[in-house]
């Protein structure tokens, strides 16, 4: 696996790469098909501008968030882009059989060869009875602590290389390896680069062991930032994927024509995301729903909480809170996601930011 499939160029200004994470948002009012529509448009955008990488999230049971199956986002993505590196941020490994991931990212690399990541994170996505309705079986009881055990799994099926002797040494996950040494075959296309991702220090540690690259959940875990980051470059090995650590944080930001009309949008975000810790999750509501919203004072000390750590204003003002973000994290690179109802307002945004980077024009 080359380097260079997981370390991008920073284009235009940009401090580092940049690249976008989408949770195919349904807005009130806004329906799914019309929320992965707004996907695929903003990953074609995505591709035109010079964003390094696009990637989508598993979450499930959630109203406002379409992406329960990142794998089949995927595909559609690929059939509409050329170039970009597609991805998950992530697949919540623990919801799966190893096997049936190697096997879709198989699929999934051999319709776009070279432009897939696997990220992989070890929470469920979801609250505690929705994970259990995902699993079946011995895997219903299994936990967090079994992800270091289902990656190494996962890992072989996608090398294709259980010892032998091992009850998995006769399974294959195709596409895959095998199917380059059997009779008439020819060589793999290769395999996805396996990305960590995390918001605490547990992955942080495990990637930096593994010397694998690691995506740390910036945008809802700000106050980990810095340790998990700091805790992955301590604990780095290098190895044939990467011989010096590579960290991406996921980043909030909007940029608007002004202040004002950032908040707006930023602020359905924060309703939303305020519904869903207290059991409420819903579509992401309208900014007229939003601003009439009574807040009381533990409801507003969260939004204020949650928008001290989104990057928000004119392109210029997020432009100037991404680069000091960069600076302060060291972040080899920034993934910019937006939780917001509007679905122009979304796409413009990404160019706004786009421009205040001089970033190719497609």
């Amino acid at each position: 696996m080359a380097a260079d499939e997981i370390r991008g160029p920073a284009r235009g200004t940009a401090p580092v790469p940049l690249s976008v994470l989408d949770l195919a948002t349904v807005g009130s009012g806004r329906t799914a098909t019309e929320a992965l529509r707004t996907s695929a448009e903003l990953a074609r955008r995505a591709e035109a501008r010079g964003f390094h990488r696009f990637w989508v999230a598993e979450h499930h049971s959630m109203p406002g968030v379409a992406s329960s199956s990142p794998a089949v986002i995927l595909a559609h993505l690929a059939a509409h882009t050329g170039t970009i590196r597609l991805g998950s941020g992530g697949v919540m490994l623990p919801n799966h059989a190893p096997l049936v991931i190697a096997e879709q990212f198989g699929t999934l690399e051999a319709l776009a060869p070279g432009r897939v990541d696997l990220g992989l994170g070890r929470a469920p996505g979801t609250d505690g009875a929705t994970a259990a309705a995902l699993r079946r079986g011995d895997q219903a009881h299994e936990g967090a602590d079994e992800f270091p055990r289902q990656l190494a799994e996962l890992i072989r099926f996608l090398d294709d290389d259980f010892p032998q002797g091992h009850p998995y040494a006769r399974i294959h996950a195709v596409p895959g390896p095998v199917q380059s040494s059997v009779p008439g075959g020819v060589q793999s296309p290769g395999r996805p680069p396996v990305w960590l991702l995390g918001s605490s220090g547990f992955s942080a540690r495990l990637a930096g062991e593994l010397g694998l690259p690691f995506a740390f959940a910036h945008h809802f875990s700000a106050h980990n930032t810095v340790p998990a980051l700091e805790l992955y470059r301590e604990a780095f090995r290098p190895s044939a994927v990467l011989d010096r650590p590579y960290a991406l944080i996921g980043v909030q930001a909007f940029a608007a024509d002004d202040d004002r009309a950032a908040r707006r949008q930023v602020l359905t975000g924060a309703l939303a995301m305020l519904r869903l810790r207290t059991g409420r999750p819903g579509l992401v509501p309208t900014p007229e729903e939003a601003e009439a919203h009574p807040f009381g004072e533990i409801e507003r000390d969260f939004v204020d909480s949650w928008l001290a750590n989104v990057e928000y204003g004119t392109p210029d003002a997020v432009r100037e809170g991404l680069n000091a973000l960069a600076k302060r994290t060291g972040a080899d690179e920034l993934m910019i996601t937006s939780n917001a109802h509007g679905t122009e307002e979304r796409l413009r945004s990404y160019e706004l930011i786009a421009d205040a980077y001089e970033l190719p024009k497609g």
